[in-house]
């Protein structure tokens, strides 16, 4: 049975080069021309919502990763990191220290939006040097430095694919205190 779908799908109405456009745009973006090291004095610290960080590899360093974003987050002593959720999946590496982290896992809806919500308890993770924290996506979360005296430190991994396909979100619940004093 044909429904005529040769006949329309032949008629060129309109012309395009997307094909052509998108062979330049790649070929603009050679590796080779990104940095692949990146010195120390080249990493930025931000004292932001979420705490202090170091940005190892990020999107605006123009280094040759296009999908990890790579920080260093140190928590002081006693202190704790601000509480955010995204819906990238996360990966920590311990440094130095000791502490734990609160996971709230989220309960979402699909319909005409997406919607969701945390649940009321968290799931408590303590960690220490050497260990390695896997957060899934889109669960609320926040770390804590359970040391009185000695600071902890942490490398931080996470894709940048869902802001490539549009779905990215971050949203912050709670400051650091560091970041709440600075801005007081």
């Amino acid at each position: 049975m044909s429904y005529g779908e040769k006949e329309y799908a032949t008629i060129r109405k309109k012309e395009a080069s997307y094909y052509t456009e998108r062979l330049e745009e790649v070929k603009k973006q050679k590796i080779k021309e990104k940095k692949t090291i990146v010195t120390t004095d080249e990493m930025p610290w931000e004292l932001c919502p979420q705490g202090h960080i170091k940005h190892l590899v990020n999107e605006q360093m123009e280094t040759a990763s296009n999908t990890l974003d790579i920080c260093m987050q140190q928590i002081p002593a006693g202190s704790r990191s601000g509480k955010h959720c995204h819906m990238a999946e996360e990966y920590m590496f311990i440094l130095e220290g000791k502490g734990y982290s609160l996971h709230w896992d989220v309960d979402f809806e699909l319909g005409d939006a997406y919607y969701w919500k945390a649940q009321e308890t968290p799931s408590k993770w303590e960690w220490e040097r050497g260990d390695s924290i896997y957060i899934p996506p889109n669960t609320v979360h926040q770390h804590f430095n359970s040391d009185p005296k000695n600071p902890v430190r942490f490398i931080s991994a996470e894709s940048r694919m869902f802001k490539y396909m549009g779905l990215d979100t971050l949203e912050q619940f709670e400051n650091a205190p560091e970041f709440d004093q600075k801005n007081s």
